[in-house]
């Protein structure tokens, strides 16, 4: 009853009754757990429960792989064409659009982050549905002339079966959307387990996929706020046959180590210490607008977000004092309203982490200059937006992904020192650097050791481009044609003894 009724009331004050879901979905029914345990999903800004939903055991998703096997070697999936597939995803697309609105709503009320955020989650998202829905039907295989002269080689790509799809609670939709739209373009059939955090997002999506026509089975959602042994089971049963992950570093290794076993295909994407340089050539007016998007998106709570600044002497006094301009400019508050540009960080942990780090670096003697504080006023769970500056090279800022709204900007003399600062981590997803001296922009994109960089350009994700890292940031692609990869098997057909006279 205390389901329903939250239910009930987030639907009656948000207005998004019918894609509120509190059940799981495994093979094409809404159930409970088995153990009849929930647990609650709450606001971040304001602490109220907006809804429950199943605590799944290993059991249940269990009953999820094996239903998305049965769905694999099912004729209402296997025997599909590339076009049916391909006309799937685009129905999901289409009903992901018309239902952008409420979507965004469910995000907002459960993540924090603004809505007009939200909203551009929900595009970006969904714009993976429709790049995979038409790469779909361009999974080539290849014909390669043989060496001998009765035989022929083909090569062609194969779902690689059951894919585990482990999300982080950031990008609700984005991430799900990105790894699912690659398996389900491929012929693979998923387990989706979402962040405890942000379960409603997702089974959302889950809701919409059903009423796309997917067959049931196809894509299944495990909801659980115990997700050590569920990662485990991914990881070590024999009909799981690739896992992809987005989030921490330490959560991926393990994944890594627990894969190893079976000789699972893994696709991970994991967490950065993403640098921003701005170099004397730059224009700084465009460098201050690429830091606010890239550090203060999502209150700094992206994979990507720019965590360590490093700002030559030139314009090192100009860049901060624009920076705090705009900085102390943020609109602070629930993201609900449409003028608010910083919501609450996701949960207690996040919040005990980011105000942390400040401590440790106002210890060490770094220079708070704006923020470093909590804002009570607006909740538990709000962060002051943060300038740091005179970071050493000791502090948690400056070696560890703080995943918060925090800029700490360290001044240097040369390009030699950028790029070498820049690379001391053993991270490497995203960077970032701002220059008008094209001889420079080229020397310093080919030597920073991550696997994206932005060039002028504080947003740099898309569907057509390869997402991931390299190092400790993780091992394969997500998006463009290479996301893919990870769900096909290569296999090679000899044809012998052929007579051609």
């Amino acid at each position: 009853m205390l389901r329903r009724l939250s239910s009930l009331k987030v639907s009656r004050m948000r207005g998004f009754s019918t894609l509120v879901q509190s059940k799981a979905l495994v093979n094409g029914n809404w159930i409970d757990s088995s153990s009849r345990e929930t647990f609650e999903v709450r606001n971040p800004a304001s602490g109220a429960v907006i809804g429950n939903v199943p605590n799944m055991t290993v059991e249940d998703a269990q009953q999820a792989i094996d239903a998305a096997k049965q769905a694999y070697e099912s004729k209402e999936w296997r025997s599909l064409t590339a076009k049916d597939r391909s006309n799937m995803l685009k129905k999901w697309h289409k009903l992901i659009e018309q239902h952008s609105q409420e979507i965004a709503e469910i995000m907002t009320a459960e993540s924090g982050k603004p809505i007009n955020e939200s909203k551009g989650e929900v595009l970006y998202g969904n714009a993976f549905v429709e790049w995979f829905s038409e790469e779909a039907r361009r999974i080539y295989g290849e014909v390669v002339p043989s060496g001998t002269a009765n035989r022929e080689v083909i090569v062609m790509k194969q779902p690689i079966g059951v894919a585990a799809l482990i999300t982080p609670w950031n990008f609700p939709l984005a991430m799900i959307t990105r790894k699912a739209g690659a398996a389900l373009a491929a012929g693979c059939t998923v387990v989706v387990k979402p962040s405890e955090d942000t379960p409603l997002t997702a089974l959302a999506v889950a809701k919409l996929a059903e009423e796309a026509g997917i067959p049931r089975g196809v894509i299944n959602v495990v909801t659980t706020n115990k997700a050590a042994p569920i990662g485990e089971l991914f990881c070590k049963s024999p009909d799981v046959r690739g896992i992809s992950f987005t989030g921490s570093t330490q959560v991926g290794k393990l994944l890594f180590r627990n894969c190893a076993d079976g000789i699972k295909r893994v696709c991970l994407e994991l967490g950065g210490n993403a640098p921003f340089i701005v170099f004397d050539s730059a224009n700084v007016e465009k460098a201050v607008d690429g830091a606010m998007a890239s550090k203060f998106r999502n209150c700094g709570q992206t994979c990507v977000s720019a965590n360590r600044f490093f700002v030559q002497e030139g314009v090192y006094d100009k860049f901060v004092a624009q920076l705090k301009q705009r900085v102390e400019a943020l609109k602070i508050g629930d993201g609900k309203s449409t003028d608010v540009q910083i919501g609450p960080l996701i949960n207690q942990m996040q919040f005990d982490k980011v105000s942390g780090f400040v401590e440790d670096a106002r210890v060490k003697k770094a220079n708070i200059i704006v923020g470093g504080k909590a804002l009570q006023e607006f909740g538990s769970l709000f962060y002051a937006p943060t300038i740091v500056t005179d970071v050493p090279a000791s502090a948690q800022l400056y070696n560890d992904e703080v995943f918060g709204p925090v800029a700490s900007i360290i001044k240097f003399k040369d390009e030699a020192e950028a790029v070498q600062k820049a690379n001391d981590t053993r991270r490497g997803l995203a960077g970032y650097f701002y220059s008008e001296n094209l001889q420079q922009v080229f020397r310093v994109a080919k030597r920073l050791e991550v696997g994206m960089v932005g060039v002028n350009e504080g947003i740099i994700s898309a569907p057509e481009a390869p997402f991931g890292g390299v190092k400790e940031s993780g091992v394969g692609r997500e998006g463009s044609h290479h996301g893919i990869d990870d769900y096909v098997d290569i296999k090679y057909i000899c044809m012998g003894n052929l007579k051609y006279d």
